[in-house]
């Protein structure tokens, strides 16, 4: 018998408040209410197996959200002393111990989790899932994906599982706007590692990003009454504060809006014609 993963058992005993499953070596209770009608000693059941509230190990014939060696999204539904505690389909929801968050997580959140066996012998969560991520995405550069992000760091950039199955990260300079542990992003591949990690970046490519970034410029003009006291000789830091872009493709949409004739700049401001 494997806790936390599904498998075939066969009925060996039948009682008031189940059935037991096994043999007469090692068997486990499925109760009652999980047992499929009509079921008779020796036949064969597809089950889960838990532990119960009692840390005793029970069956259920209950789809579980996730199994051993697997990843899934599972939402917070609570919050107490030991950790987080996710919905996995079952009735008791899974534990999701502090020391097994890369972020703290609050009820309403979801989270890209494994499951794994702790010391005590019990299933729980963790958002640790780096290693069980897969580098052989079909993918290539310029591909449009989706995925979940599973880590932050504030120095390399941000973990993200596409397709909740393979590795890839946005790199501190494509980080753009905020994200959060557990949100759903589409990204464009920026390139493909030698060992199959994707780079992603959340920006388009450069000549469809260049018309968003003018767009968003005369947008900002418009609302500052025709001035912004930003130019291409500020800083590249106040041009991300301001604008939520680098000072690069600030400088790429200004020139296309001057080519145009759209905007005006001198040293100290942009201003509409």
């Amino acid at each position: 018998m494997k806790l936390g993963e599904k498998q075939v058992l066969t009925v060996v005993k039948t009682v008031d408040f189940g059935v037991y499953l096994g043999s007469d070596e090692e068997r486990v209770l499925l109760p009652k209410k999980q047992v499929p009608e009509g079921i008779e000693i020796g036949d064969p059941v597809e089950v889960f197996l838990y532990k119960d509230s009692s840390d005793r190990m029970i069956a259920t014939t209950n789809e579980p959200k996730i199994t051993l060696g697997t990843l899934a999204v599972l939402e917070v539904v609570d919050v107490g002393k030991i950790g987080a505690f996710l919905d996995w389909g079952l009735e008791k929801d899974l534990l999701l111990p502090y020391k097994e968050q890369t972020e703290r997580v609050e009820k309403g959140d979801r989270c890209l989790v494994s499951l794994y066996i702790d010391k005590s012998g019990r299933l729980c969560a963790t958002m640790k899932v780096s290693s069980l991520l897969r580098t052989d995405s079909p993918y290539k550069k310029n591909d449009t994906v989706r995925g979940t992000v599973y880590g932050i760091n504030r120095e390399y950039g941000i973990y993200v599982a596409v397709d909740d199955r393979f590795s890839a990260m946005i790199p501190r300079r494509e980080a753009y706007g905020k994200m959060r542990i557990g949100q759903q992003i589409e990204a464009r591949v920026a390139g493909v590692k030698p060992d199959g990690k994707l780079d992603l970046s959340v920006r388009s490519r450069i000549p469809e990003q260049m018309d968003k970034d003018a767009e968003l410029l005369l947008a900002r003009l418009e609302q500052g009454g025709g001035r912004l006291r930003v130019t291409d000789k500020s800083l590249p830091e106040d041009i991300r504060r301001e604008f939520d872009m680098s000072k690069a493709a600030f400088k790429r949409a200004v020139g296309r809006l001057l080519k145009q004739g759209k905007i005006r700049m001198d040293d100290t401001e942009i201003r509409l014609p």
